[in-house]
Protein backbone atom coordinates (compact mmCIF):
# COMPACT_ATOMS: atom_id res chain seq x y z
CA UNK A 1 0.00 0.00 0.00
CA UNK A 2 1.00 3.52 -1.10
CA UNK A 3 0.20 6.55 1.08
CA UNK A 4 0.62 10.22 -0.77
CA UNK A 5 1.43 12.35 1.96
CA UNK A 6 0.14 16.63 0.99
CA UNK A 7 2.05 19.12 2.81
CA UNK A 8 1.04 22.97 1.38
CA UNK A 9 3.72 25.04 2.46
CA UNK A 10 4.20 29.59 2.68
CA UNK A 11 8.03 30.43 4.16
CA UNK A 12 8.31 27.19 6.59
CA UNK A 13 11.82 27.47 6.07
CA UNK A 14 11.90 27.05 10.34
CA UNK A 15 9.66 24.09 10.22
CA UNK A 16 9.14 21.94 7.08
CA UNK A 17 12.40 19.90 7.00
CA UNK A 18 11.52 18.49 10.72
CA UNK A 19 8.14 17.96 9.13
CA UNK A 20 9.55 16.01 6.70
CA UNK A 21 11.73 13.94 8.38
CA UNK A 22 9.13 13.06 10.65
CA UNK A 23 6.61 11.66 7.93
CA UNK A 24 9.64 9.48 6.34
CA UNK A 25 10.56 8.04 9.95
CA UNK A 26 6.44 7.15 9.94
CA UNK A 27 6.15 5.28 6.67
CA UNK A 28 9.65 3.56 7.65
CA UNK A 29 8.85 2.38 11.04
CA UNK A 30 5.42 0.97 8.93
CA UNK A 31 6.84 -0.45 5.98
CA UNK A 32 4.50 1.31 4.09
CA UNK A 33 5.64 3.25 0.93
CA UNK A 34 5.15 7.01 0.49
CA UNK A 35 5.40 9.84 -1.31
CA UNK A 36 5.40 13.41 -0.08
CA UNK A 37 4.64 16.18 -2.16
CA UNK A 38 4.80 19.75 -0.99
CA UNK A 39 2.43 22.43 -2.46
CA UNK A 40 4.42 25.88 -2.30
CA UNK A 41 2.31 29.28 -1.89
CA UNK A 42 4.50 31.18 -2.98
CA UNK A 43 7.60 31.33 -0.44
CA UNK A 44 10.67 33.51 -0.07
CA UNK A 45 12.59 31.89 2.53
CA UNK A 46 13.91 29.06 0.73
CA UNK A 47 11.23 26.23 1.68
CA UNK A 48 11.39 24.55 -1.43
CA UNK A 49 14.74 24.35 -1.79
CA UNK A 50 14.79 22.68 2.13
CA UNK A 51 11.54 20.46 0.62
CA UNK A 52 13.82 19.15 -1.99
CA UNK A 53 16.49 18.58 0.08
CA UNK A 54 14.60 16.65 2.21
CA UNK A 55 13.07 14.06 -0.46
CA UNK A 56 10.01 16.21 -1.17
CA UNK A 57 8.45 16.45 -4.67
CA UNK A 58 7.73 20.49 -4.85
CA UNK A 59 4.93 22.45 -7.15
CA UNK A 60 4.79 25.51 -6.90
CA UNK A 61 0.98 27.57 -6.97
CA UNK A 62 1.74 31.02 -5.71
CA UNK A 63 -1.99 33.04 -4.58
CA UNK A 64 -4.07 29.93 -4.02
CA UNK A 65 -6.51 28.69 -1.17
CA UNK A 66 -4.80 26.18 1.35
CA UNK A 67 -8.25 24.25 -0.38
CA UNK A 68 -6.50 24.57 -3.99
CA UNK A 69 -2.66 23.48 -2.41
CA UNK A 70 -3.90 20.71 -1.02
CA UNK A 71 -6.33 19.58 -4.23
CA UNK A 72 -3.21 20.38 -6.07
CA UNK A 73 -0.93 17.95 -4.16
CA UNK A 74 -3.69 15.04 -4.39
CA UNK A 75 -4.04 15.39 -7.95
CA UNK A 76 -0.17 15.02 -8.12
CA UNK A 77 -0.42 11.31 -6.65
CA UNK A 78 -1.85 8.47 -7.37
CA UNK A 79 -1.55 6.94 -4.04
CA UNK A 80 -4.54 4.58 -3.15
CA UNK A 81 -4.11 6.22 0.73
CA UNK A 82 -3.82 10.07 1.28
CA UNK A 83 -2.65 12.35 4.22
CA UNK A 84 -2.29 16.03 4.23
CA UNK A 85 -0.64 17.36 7.22
CA UNK A 86 0.61 20.72 8.36
CA UNK A 87 4.36 22.28 7.48
CA UNK A 88 4.85 23.30 11.14
CA UNK A 89 3.22 19.32 12.58
CA UNK A 90 6.06 16.60 13.34
CA UNK A 91 4.21 13.20 13.58
CA UNK A 92 4.61 10.57 15.72
CA UNK A 93 7.30 7.34 14.65
CA UNK A 94 4.01 5.69 14.53
CA UNK A 95 1.41 7.60 13.30
CA UNK A 96 0.76 5.67 9.89
CA UNK A 97 1.17 2.44 11.54
CA UNK A 98 -1.84 3.67 13.74
CA UNK A 99 -3.54 4.10 10.63
CA UNK A 100 -3.16 1.28 9.03
CA UNK A 101 -4.15 -0.76 11.75
CA UNK A 102 -6.97 1.47 12.72
CA UNK A 103 -8.15 0.00 8.59
CA UNK A 104 -7.24 -2.99 8.95
CA UNK A 105 -9.72 -3.25 12.16
CA UNK A 106 -12.02 -0.83 10.47
CA UNK A 107 -12.62 1.47 13.36
CA UNK A 108 -12.08 5.01 11.28
CA UNK A 109 -12.05 6.18 7.67
CA UNK A 110 -10.68 9.22 8.56
CA UNK A 111 -8.16 9.75 11.44
CA UNK A 112 -6.81 12.63 12.91
CA UNK A 113 -3.71 12.96 15.70
CA UNK A 114 -4.29 15.46 18.27
CA UNK A 115 -2.17 17.95 18.75
CA UNK A 116 0.54 18.96 21.53
CA UNK A 117 2.36 21.58 22.16
CA UNK A 118 6.08 22.29 22.94
CA UNK A 119 7.01 22.40 26.42
CA UNK A 120 8.15 25.91 25.75
CA UNK A 121 4.85 27.14 24.77
CA UNK A 122 3.18 29.77 26.55
CA UNK A 123 0.03 28.77 28.46
CA UNK A 124 -2.34 30.24 25.94
CA UNK A 125 -1.25 28.23 23.19
CA UNK A 126 -1.10 24.95 25.37
CA UNK A 127 -4.58 25.89 27.04
CA UNK A 128 -5.88 27.00 23.56
CA UNK A 129 -4.64 22.90 22.11
CA UNK A 130 -5.54 20.80 25.09
CA UNK A 131 -9.10 22.17 24.33
CA UNK A 132 -9.84 19.74 21.77
CA UNK A 133 -8.41 16.63 23.11
CA UNK A 134 -9.91 13.44 24.27
CA UNK A 135 -8.15 13.12 27.47
CA UNK A 136 -9.77 10.95 30.18
CA UNK A 137 -12.95 9.81 27.89
CA UNK A 138 -10.76 7.71 25.83
CA UNK A 139 -7.97 6.96 23.66
CA UNK A 140 -10.35 7.47 20.39
CA UNK A 141 -13.68 9.20 19.78
CA UNK A 142 -15.77 10.38 16.41
CA UNK A 143 -16.42 13.36 15.33
CA UNK A 144 -18.33 15.60 13.11
CA UNK A 145 -15.07 17.02 11.98
CA UNK A 146 -11.29 17.11 12.51
CA UNK A 147 -8.28 19.67 11.85
CA UNK A 148 -6.60 18.95 8.91
CA UNK A 149 -3.03 19.55 10.67
CA UNK A 150 -2.56 15.92 10.05
CA UNK A 151 -5.65 13.71 8.24
CA UNK A 152 -5.29 10.39 6.90
CA UNK A 153 -7.76 9.05 4.74
CA UNK A 154 -8.62 6.47 1.42
CA UNK A 155 -8.87 8.24 -1.76
CA UNK A 156 -11.64 7.48 -2.41
CA UNK A 157 -13.27 9.06 0.19
CA UNK A 158 -11.41 12.45 -0.83
CA UNK A 159 -13.11 11.88 -4.36
CA UNK A 160 -16.43 11.05 -2.62
CA UNK A 161 -16.38 14.54 -0.84
CA UNK A 162 -15.18 16.05 -3.80
CA UNK A 163 -12.08 18.17 -2.56
CA UNK A 164 -11.41 20.83 -0.78
CA UNK A 165 -13.63 23.95 -1.69
CA UNK A 166 -10.73 26.14 -3.01
CA UNK A 167 -13.10 29.67 -2.26
CA UNK A 168 -12.37 28.95 1.33
CA UNK A 169 -9.71 31.29 2.29
CA UNK A 170 -10.40 29.64 6.07
CA UNK A 171 -13.22 27.10 7.62
CA UNK A 172 -12.10 25.00 4.31
CA UNK A 173 -10.95 22.04 6.99
CA UNK A 174 -14.29 22.23 8.69
CA UNK A 175 -16.50 22.47 5.47
CA UNK A 176 -14.41 19.44 3.66
CA UNK A 177 -15.01 17.33 6.98
CA UNK A 178 -18.54 18.05 7.04
CA UNK A 179 -19.07 16.93 3.59
CA UNK A 180 -16.70 13.74 3.96
CA UNK A 181 -19.37 12.88 7.25
CA UNK A 182 -22.46 13.63 4.73
CA UNK A 183 -20.86 11.36 2.68
CA UNK A 184 -21.35 8.62 5.43
CA UNK A 185 -17.22 8.49 6.35
CA UNK A 186 -16.17 8.10 9.97
CA UNK A 187 -14.17 10.42 11.56
CA UNK A 188 -11.95 10.18 14.27
CA UNK A 189 -9.82 11.62 16.48
CA UNK A 190 -6.99 10.35 19.09
CA UNK A 191 -5.16 11.85 21.71
CA UNK A 192 -2.65 8.83 21.68
CA UNK A 193 -0.18 9.00 19.39
CA UNK A 194 -0.40 12.65 19.40
CA UNK A 195 1.87 14.92 16.95
CA UNK A 196 3.46 18.11 17.89
CA UNK A 197 2.32 21.65 16.40
CA UNK A 198 5.40 23.44 16.30
CA UNK A 199 3.63 26.59 14.93
CA UNK A 200 1.93 27.66 17.92
CA UNK A 201 1.17 31.09 18.21
CA UNK A 202 4.07 32.70 20.44
CA UNK A 203 2.70 36.10 21.88
CA UNK A 204 -0.87 37.69 22.52
CA UNK A 205 -0.41 39.81 19.36
CA UNK A 206 0.25 36.60 16.97
CA UNK A 207 -2.72 34.17 18.94
CA UNK A 208 -5.56 37.34 18.21
CA UNK A 209 -4.24 37.24 14.91
CA UNK A 210 -4.71 33.93 14.15
CA UNK A 211 -8.06 33.91 15.00
CA UNK A 212 -9.15 37.23 13.18
CA UNK A 213 -7.43 35.71 10.43
CA UNK A 214 -9.46 32.85 10.70
CA UNK A 215 -12.76 34.26 11.09
CA UNK A 216 -11.49 36.83 8.47
CA UNK A 217 -12.10 34.59 5.16
CA UNK A 218 -15.83 33.31 6.84
CA UNK A 219 -17.42 35.88 4.28
CA UNK A 220 -16.67 34.11 1.57
CA UNK A 221 -18.91 31.21 2.95
CA UNK A 222 -22.04 34.17 1.84
CA UNK A 223 -21.54 32.98 -1.74
CA UNK A 224 -23.05 29.85 -1.85
CA UNK A 225 -22.64 26.48 -1.97
CA UNK A 226 -20.85 25.39 1.41
CA UNK A 227 -21.82 24.42 4.51
CA UNK A 228 -24.58 26.41 5.65
CA UNK A 229 -23.16 25.17 9.36
CA UNK A 230 -20.40 27.48 9.26
CA UNK A 231 -21.81 30.38 9.25
CA UNK A 232 -23.12 30.02 12.78
CA UNK A 233 -20.14 30.83 14.92
CA UNK A 234 -19.20 34.13 12.56
CA UNK A 235 -22.49 35.26 13.56
CA UNK A 236 -21.76 34.65 16.65
CA UNK A 237 -18.42 36.48 17.61
CA UNK A 238 -20.68 39.76 15.70
CA UNK A 239 -23.73 39.27 17.72
CA UNK A 240 -21.56 39.13 21.00
CA UNK A 241 -18.94 42.23 19.50
CA UNK A 242 -21.96 44.49 19.03
CA UNK A 243 -23.24 43.93 22.20
CA UNK A 244 -19.97 44.31 23.47
CA UNK A 245 -19.68 47.97 21.57
CA UNK A 246 -23.24 48.74 22.91
CA UNK A 247 -21.65 47.89 26.47
CA UNK A 248 -19.09 50.24 26.30
CA UNK A 249 -21.68 53.16 24.97
CA UNK A 250 -23.77 52.58 27.93
CA UNK A 251 -21.30 52.56 30.21
CA UNK A 252 -19.94 56.27 29.08
CA UNK A 253 -23.53 57.21 29.42
CA UNK A 254 -23.14 56.31 33.14
CA UNK A 255 -25.65 53.37 32.45
CA UNK A 256 -23.77 51.05 34.42
CA UNK A 257 -26.26 48.33 34.97
CA UNK A 258 -27.53 48.73 31.26
CA UNK A 259 -23.73 47.97 30.36
CA UNK A 260 -23.22 45.01 32.48
CA UNK A 261 -27.05 43.59 31.06
CA UNK A 262 -24.93 43.89 27.60
CA UNK A 263 -22.13 42.33 28.15
CA UNK A 264 -23.60 39.15 29.91
CA UNK A 265 -24.89 37.32 26.90
CA UNK A 266 -21.17 37.86 25.46
CA UNK A 267 -19.60 36.24 28.78
CA UNK A 268 -22.26 33.52 28.90
CA UNK A 269 -21.40 32.59 25.20
CA UNK A 270 -17.62 32.37 26.14
CA UNK A 271 -18.31 30.09 29.43
CA UNK A 272 -20.44 27.75 27.73
CA UNK A 273 -18.03 26.94 25.31
CA UNK A 274 -15.29 26.61 27.66
CA UNK A 275 -17.57 24.54 29.97
CA UNK A 276 -18.36 22.64 26.69
CA UNK A 277 -14.45 21.55 26.35
CA UNK A 278 -13.33 21.28 29.57
CA UNK A 279 -16.04 20.03 32.35
CA UNK A 280 -14.81 16.29 32.40
CA UNK A 281 -11.97 17.14 33.10
CA UNK A 282 -12.65 18.76 36.16
CA UNK A 283 -10.06 21.31 36.02
CA UNK A 284 -11.39 25.04 37.50
CA UNK A 285 -7.96 26.48 36.05
CA UNK A 286 -8.18 24.87 32.49
CA UNK A 287 -11.92 26.04 32.55
CA UNK A 288 -11.17 29.87 33.73
CA UNK A 289 -8.24 30.03 31.16
CA UNK A 290 -10.63 28.73 28.34
CA UNK A 291 -12.93 31.49 29.51
CA UNK A 292 -10.75 34.17 28.97
CA UNK A 293 -9.94 32.91 25.84
CA UNK A 294 -13.07 32.11 24.25
CA UNK A 295 -14.28 35.53 24.97
CA UNK A 296 -11.35 37.12 23.51
CA UNK A 297 -11.76 34.69 20.37
CA UNK A 298 -15.30 35.83 20.25
CA UNK A 299 -14.01 39.59 19.50
CA UNK A 300 -11.31 38.93 17.32
CA UNK A 301 -13.08 36.88 14.97
CA UNK A 302 -16.07 39.55 14.67
CA UNK A 303 -12.98 42.09 14.03
CA UNK A 304 -11.88 39.40 10.86
CA UNK A 305 -15.27 39.15 9.76
CA UNK A 306 -16.09 42.63 9.54
CA UNK A 307 -12.64 43.80 8.17
CA UNK A 308 -13.10 41.20 4.89
CA UNK A 309 -16.61 42.44 4.69
CA UNK A 310 -15.45 45.80 3.70
CA UNK A 311 -12.65 44.40 2.32
CA UNK A 312 -9.98 44.70 4.57
CA UNK A 313 -8.91 40.67 4.25
CA UNK A 314 -6.98 40.30 7.91
CA UNK A 315 -3.33 38.56 7.01
CA UNK A 316 -1.95 36.17 8.73
CA UNK A 317 0.85 36.94 11.05
CA UNK A 318 3.80 35.42 10.44
CA UNK A 319 5.13 32.22 12.75
CA UNK A 320 8.39 31.90 13.98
Amino acid sequence: MKIGVVIPMLDEAAHIGRTLDAVRAAATFAGIECETVAVDDGSSDGSPEIAMRHGARVLVHPGMTLGALRNRGAAATSAEWLAFVDADIEVPPDWLAFWRQARQEDRADVLALECDTPAEAPWFARVWHRRAHAGDAGRERRRAWVSTQNLCMERDWFARAGGFDERLVTGEDKDFCLRLRAAGARLVSTAHPAAVDWGYARSWPEWLGKERWRQGGQPYLFDGGAQTRLLRFPLLCLAVALASVAALLALASARPALAAALLLPGVATALVLALRQSLRRREPLFTAQLWLLHWLRLHAGASGLLANLFHLTPRRPARG
